[in-house]
């Protein structure tokens, strides 16, 4: 019987001007059909492309596929640094947060966008527009994969803010990654929802009822915003806190939102 694999690449990337990893989930019937819906899987603060493994999205992957309860998908983990996945410097540089943590700068949004997608697309059996291709990630990762999505509506048809790291109001130890306000503006999802033109997506939200960074909340503002607006969207508390063990334990409602 064929198994799932996963690969991992490596990007040399034009706009960061230095090579970023890759980890790519292949489903067991990848040589057996044309193309395959692709979700893009962001990591929060401190993490890489493991979260394929970590957050077992493989696993969960194998078994819903196996019992035909999701759609075959391509799974695509890129490591963004801890970076938030902004374009944040022309140059790529490290910077210290008050906290003496380091930030990545750099022109994250336009790797992301620009490379990876490009690069998955040439290298597999994608299905190449929007209708296939969706993004979601856990923490940082949530907030990484909402501000793309409403900010390239044209690439994405699907959205998960997994416990996203939405915040309120721009907190002083963020300010190493936005450098002033309008920058924090600029990739606010709850901002972004309030203005974009295009509603077509769905939307799916859901946070840790003991969520050490309260971010139930700011799903409860996005989710209601979206509401508003016409988007299809859903919010979810469930039991937890803001760890990876949250993640997994809600890992297969996530991947019956993307897989149908």
């Amino acid at each position: 019987m064929t198994k799932s694999i996963i690969e991992n690449i490596i990007i040399g990337s034009k706009n960061l001007k230095k090579e970023m990893n890759v980890s790519v989930y292949l489903p067991s019937d990848y040589n057996e059909k044309d193309s395959f819906p692709t979700l893009y899987f962001h990591h929060g603060r401190n993490g890489n492309e493991n979260i394929l493994i970590e957050a077992e999205l493989n696993t969960v992957a194998d078994k819903l596929i196996a019992k035909q309860k999701i759609n075959s998908m391509i799974i695509v983990c890129p490591n963004l640094d801890n970076a938030r996945g902004l374009n944040s410097s022309l140059e790529y540089k490290e910077v210290k947060d008050p906290l003496g943590r380091i930030i990545n700068n750099g022109m994250y949004e336009d790797y992301f966008i620009n490379e990876v997608i490009k690069e998955i697309d040439n290298k597999y059996k994608t299905i190449k527009n929007r209708n296939g291709r969706y993004i979601g990630g856990a923490s940082v990762g949530g907030y990484i994969a909402l501000h793309n999505a409403f900010r390239h509506p044209h690439l994405f048809s699907k959205v998960g803010g997994h416990m996203p790291a939405i915040e309120l109001q721009l907190e002083e130890e963020d300010k190493a990654y936005f450098q002033k306000k309008e920058n924090w503006d600029k990739y606010d999802p709850i901002k972004i929802a309030e203005e974009m033109k295009c509603c077509d997506f769905k939307v799916y939200l859901d946070a840790g009822s003991q969520d050490e960074g309260d971010f139930y909340k700011g799903c409860s503002i996005l989710d209601k915003i979206l509401k508003s607006r016409g988007v299809e969207s859903q919010n979810h508390i469930c039991e937890g806190h803001h760890n990876v063990e949250y993640i997994k334990s809600n890992m297969e409602k996530y991947m019956m939102f993307y897989g149908n």
